[in-house]
């Protein structure tokens, strides 16, 4: 795929960021996801691509664009596949909370997971503790090895985790290794790519959330180098039948980020709301500043972008 395309990424998650983030604290998670999605399905359409979207806001049925299975991009080549979440953190947008990101990954086609919507238990870090996890081990145990992996000490290292009473038991295991933690309201995809970003101050992302914004951090870890563990979380048989309907046989399987994003990979994401990996969306007379994150796998150069807008310019907004 063309390197190009990785700035292609950024215009259509500025534009998702520009759109959602004129409802930051208004208490509309629904009208600032729908803000986000309409603008980067709108700004995909104009790229040179013939995209599928396998990563989406769910099936045709559920929503009304940027579905499973829908075709994005002008039709032309290369053919590609397209993991998206348009808005990130959807309640923190409404509360005007940080953390809120738009976010997609472009891979050749077939070079995603194709992950239910459903949980998934997860372990990220950097490329200095890469080779040192094992989802199966207990967070202690993980803690330990990725200190000495990054030649430090349990303490001085920093845990991102949700905060649901689903992570209570893990939430004291790690306090008691003596790590620090951050909980978080929601999105786990923004911590779990600070966990590569020397000066993020975040070193581990633990705990289960969705599958499909597992493989949206997968494919951000695989251009950065950093390492990831995840295994899917049955709660009902129906789940089982769902999961084997998209090609998924073995329901134990631990997915490394290559098995989640295989092949050339591009991943790029703005910020909503100010958050330890980005800035959010600025407003000014006639205009906006963003910034912005974009990388690609194969030369494994990550950009940060700030951007700005002048909206008299762009006739879009």
């Amino acid at each position: 795929m063309d390197r190009n395309l990785a700035l292609e990424l950024v215009r259509v998650t500025e534009a998702a960021a520009l759109a959602c983030g004129r409802w930051v604290g208004k208490g509309d998670k629904n009208a600032a996801d729908g803000a986000a999605t309409e603008a980067m399905r709108r700004t995909l359409d104009s790229i040179g691509i013939h995209g599928t979207v396998v990563i989406g806001e769910g099936e045709m049925d559920e929503a009304p664009m940027l579905y499973i299975g829908e075709k994005v991009g002008n039709g032309s080549e290369p053919e590609v596949d397209i993991a998206v979440d348009p808005l990130e953190g959807t309640t923190i947008c409404a509360k005007g909370t940080t953390g809120a990101i738009t976010t997609i990954a472009m891979a050749t086609k077939g070079g995603f997971l194709h992950a239910p919507d459903m949980y998934m238990d997860k372990i990220a870090v950097g490329p200095q503790a890469r080779g040192a996890i094992d989802i199966t081990a207990s967070p202690s145990e993980n803690l330990r090895r990725v200190a000495d992996a990054k030649n430090c000490y349990i303490q001085d290292l920093t845990v991102v985790i949700l905060d649901r009473p689903r992570h209570e038991k893990m939430i004291n295991e790690v306090r008691q290794a003596g790590a620090r933690i951050h909980l978080i309201s929601d999105g786990d995809v923004a911590p779990a790519i600070a966990a590569t970003v020397v000066g993020s101050g975040v070193d581990m992302m633990l705990g289960i959330g969705g599958a499909p914004e597992g493989v949206l951090a997968a494919a951000a870890l695989k251009c950065t180098g950093g390492d990831m563990q995840g295994r899917l979380v049955f709660l009902n048989p129906e789940e089982k039948v769902r999961a084997k309907g998209m090609g998924i046989d073995d329901f134990d399987r631990i997915y490394t980020a290559e098995d989640m994003a295989r092949g050339d990979v591009f991943f790029a994401a703005t910020g909503v709301t100010n958050g330890e990996l980005l800035n959010g969306v600025r407003y000014f007379s006639g205009g906006a500043e963003t910034h912005s994150i974009v990388m690609r796998s194969k030369s494994r150069t990550v950009r940060f972008i700030k951007a700005q807008h002048q909206f008299d310019f762009k006739p879009v907004y």
